[in-house]
């Protein structure tokens, strides 16, 4: 719908409403500080609509901007993507917009590998939520475990993985920007 469609159907919702509220032009008016004839201008679409004379329609009225404009209704926000296997991973991808802040939850099952640490552009953050997610990175080897989170630039060598007792569950975000989350990790006992 264009700009000129929305602008055109905001006089008669306004209409709608007044009328369904049971309130005169001159009530309205004295309730808003637009004069009568304005108001009726704008219910007749002779008048454009402006956020100057909305806002203080829209207050008297007791109801949202939106309403008067007759913006569309927000869409369903859940996710509904399907689960996909990578390298014997689980992915679920949990953000919709390509580029950007990438989102996922992860099931990493109980593997006994050896660490193959790599690097690439980016940063990325790790909350685990069930089980023990090993991580290296750099000269760092570390266990964290459930309700713990990490936070890395992965241009430092890295590898994460179950910690080997069974399948590990996190959250992974990945991304060139954004804010920053505390690093809680404890080191892995060592043998």
């Amino acid at each position: 719908m264009s700009t000129e469609d929305v602008l055109a159907e905001v006089g008669p919702r306004l209409r709608r409403i007044r009328k369904e509220r049971e309130v005169t032009l001159a009530a309205l008016s004295q309730a808003t500080g637009i004069s009568a004839s304005t108001l009726s201008r704008l219910e007749s679409g002779l008048r454009r609509a402006s956020l100057e004379l909305l806002l203080p329609i829209a207050q008297a009225h007791q109801v949202p901007l939106d309403e008067l404009v007759g913006a569309p209704p927000v869409g369903d926000p859940r996710v509904r993507a399907e689960p996909v296997r990578r390298h014997g991973r689980t992915f679920w991808p949990l953000t919709r917009q390509p580029g950007g802040l990438q989102a996922y939850k992860v099931l990493e099952p109980r593997r006994t590998e050896e660490p193959e640490p790599r690097s690439h552009e980016g940063y990325e953050w790790l909350y685990v939520l069930s089980g023990r997610l090993r991580l290296v990175l750099g000269e760092h080897d570390v266990v964290l475990a459930a309700g713990e989170a990490a936070e890395f630039d992965t241009r430092v060598p890295h590898w994460f993985g179950s910690a080997g007792e069974g399948p590990v569950e996190f959250l992974s975000l990945f991304g060139p920007q954004g804010e920053r989350m505390h690093v809680r990790a404890r080191p892995a006992a060592r043998a």
